[in-house]
């Protein structure tokens, strides 16, 4: 488990593709539980250790996700992520070069529970959310490219169905249309960055996470051009 930020209120760990954020049906130990033991382990402290989750990123998802320590920053990241007081920036590898250079892409986008999967309409449908995203073509190699995305909402699979609606699955993301998955499971879309205001001291907090250690990725990121 890697911490890229903390302190009293709150901690910021680089998730590893594969890890889940919270609990689910598989039973599989969830990256909260982890950092709770680590907590109580590095401060010896006794008792139960208080650990809020703020967000989540999907399973095959990597990168940033903040956590809360302390109940005062629980109760005000979850008021600013609903409120869109927080700044998420998302890095994505699709085999295909997006029509557009850079857009904003808005969706209407309904999700079926019974396959765990959403669907992505241009025009407004019962029962369905907008979802809306910019995104730019910031890197190519020999045959992928690097998209950044800012997400202004954060809807259930956005960025990956979203994505997908223009012709340009996620690397490995076989649910939404790519042809051919990762060796490890994993889909080739990271939460890099993140930027927002302390819940208590209010001083600005941005955080990177790094690159994988992975080839394409590394590649990719080397030709970014700032």
């Amino acid at each position: 488990m890697q911490v890229l930020y903390e302190d009293n209120h709150i901690i910021i760990i680089n998730k590893a593709p594969g890890e889940i954020v919270q609990g689910d049906k598989t039973g599989d130990e969830p990256l909260v539980e982890t950092l709770k033991t680590w907590l109580k382990e590095k401060y010896n402290k006794p008792g139960n250790v208080f650990c809020g989750v703020v967000h989540r990123l999907d399973r095959p998802v990597g990168g940033v996700v903040v956590f809360a320590k302390t109940s005062k920053a629980l109760s005000r990241l979850n008021d600013m992520f609903r409120n869109g007081q927080v700044h998420k920036t998302y890095w994505a590898i699709s085999r295909n070069r997006p029509p557009k250079s850079e857009d904003t892409l808005t969706h209407y986008i309904t999700t079926i529970e019974r396959n765990n999967k959403s669907y992505a309409s241009l025009n407004p449908k019962s029962g369905a959310k907008e979802a809306r995203l910019s995104y730019r073509h910031i890197a190519s190699s020999e045959r992928y490219h690097l998209l950044e995305v800012n997400l202004m909402t954060g809807r259930k699979h956005q960025i990956r169905v979203q994505l997908s609606s223009i012709g340009c699955p996620i690397k490995g993301d076989l649910k939404y249309g790519d042809k051919r998955s990762n060796p490890d499971g994993s889909i080739s879309l990271m939460a890099r960055h993140i930027e927002f205001e302390h819940p208590v001291s209010h001083q600005l907090i941005s955080v990177t996470a790094p690159v994988p250690d992975d080839t394409l990725w590394q590649v990719l990121a080397d030709n970014v051009q700032s």
